[in-house]
């Protein structure tokens, strides 16, 4: 399966401590999907598409996902059809 870099809006919420915590992703077409849990956090590359960042692991839709964040720039790993 080939998979493709797609960049993404992300939604945070900056908590006091300075954590960030992802709250919303926001599709190339606007639509929005709420993070329903952060599972976990680490620096990671993408092994899929490439790049290096934080990799945010959550769960949207009852679905597990990668979301990484790359100087600044939210992307995930999306399959190319």
């Amino acid at each position: 399966m080939q998979y493709k870099k797609v960049y993404v809006a992300v939604e945070l919420l900056v908590r006091t401590d300075g954590s960030v915590r992802p709250q919303y992703m926001i599709w190339e077409d606007g639509t929005s999907y709420p993070i329903d849990r952060v599972l976990h956090i680490t620096p990671a590359a993408s092994l899929k598409v490439g790049g290096r960042g934080i990799r945010y692991t959550v769960v949207i839709g009852g679905r597990e996902r990668h979301l990484f964040e790359e100087n600044g720039r939210w992307f995930v790993e999306a399959r190319q059809s």
